[in-house]
């Protein structure tokens, strides 16, 4: 099954976390707590670790995304976690990465197995899609 939805960040929150040995790169490496709120056939909201190797200046780097969600997909209720990762040189978005934590789900998403995506669109709107299977 596929269904779609749109989202808006409540809050993004930075966090003093600084990896042990500490390792000076090209760029600064962040940590920060999103909270999510979704709507469309993707409804609920989502608790965010966020962690990224990113240039503000340049809009170079990557980040890395654990969710963990809580609402429905197309009716079906429940949580479950789920990753994503990307990189961009600036201009584009390269080597995305999006998929269920399996085992992670409850209620009516218990099982939950899948993939799906964000994209962001000229006006600023996120969108996110799950490609999702649910247990018989």
């Amino acid at each position: 099954m596929r269904t779609e939805g749109t989202f808006t960040v409540r809050s993004f929150v930075p966090t003093d976390v600084t990896p042990q040995p500490e390792i000076t790169t090209g760029l600064p490496v962040g940590v920060a707590t999103m909270e999510k709120v979704f709507a469309g056939g993707v409804t609920g909201r989502a608790a965010t670790l966020f962690t990224a190797a990113f240039d503000q200046a340049t809009g170079v780097g990557t980040y890395v995304a654990m969710e963990s969600f809580e609402g429905a997909l197309d009716g079906h209720e429940g949580c479950f976690n789920f990753v994503h990762s990307a990189t961009t040189t600036g201009t584009d978005r390269l080597a995305p990465f999006f998929t269920i934590v399996p085992a992670s789900g409850t209620g009516a998403l218990k099982g939950i197995t899948g993939s799906g995506g964000l994209d962001v669109d000229d006006d600023g709107t996120h969108r996110i899609s799950f490609d999702y299977e649910l247990p018989s």
